[in-house]
């Protein structure tokens, strides 16, 4: 396992203990840890973000702390977050990453998730231009999203 896939699973456990919020000290984590302080940075701004359901706060000094809050919603709110998050192009990096969270989360079970990350891979969109291929699949990415609100 990668050191970032460590640190975001470390922090993720933390989360868990404590009802969806965490209050780290960065240099205190990268210590526990055996890495570098920026490799925390890297974690946290690339996987827990907003569009992953998770608000980052941030004090910097000598008592300074980093507070990660998963968003508590219903699966229709989460599901309307990520649709309202996602705007006219996706590509697929971001949409594996969407998938990993909701099917992480609950929202969406791992034969939906299966489903959507087909729907949203490259092969799907092989005989599509290039410069269109990003606004398309967020078009399908928001419709698929939109229907599960049905179910």
């Amino acid at each position: 396992m990668r050191m970032s896939d460590l640190v975001a699973q470390y922090i993720k456990d933390v989360l868990e203990r404590q009802d969806g919020e965490a209050e780290i000290k960065r240099n205190e984590l990268a210590t526990t840890l055996g890495c570098v302080p920026s490799q925390i940075n890297y974690v946290i701004t690339s996987r827990f973000t907003p569009e992953q359901g998770y608000i980052v706060e941030s004090r910097r000094g000598g008592g300074g702390y980093i507070r990660i809050t998963r968003i508590k919603t219903t699966r229709s709110g989460a599901i309307m977050h990520i649709v309202n998050s996602i705007g006219s192009a996706l590509d697929k990096a971001t949409a594996e990453i969407m998938v990993d969270n909701m099917l992480d989360t609950g929202v969406i079970d791992a034969r939906t998730a299966r489903l959507i990350a087909a729907a949203a891979g490259e092969r799907a969109y092989q005989s599509v231009p290039q410069q269109y291929r990003d606004t398309l699949r967020a078009a399908v990415f928001k419709n698929m999203l939109l229907t599960l609100l049905d179910t």
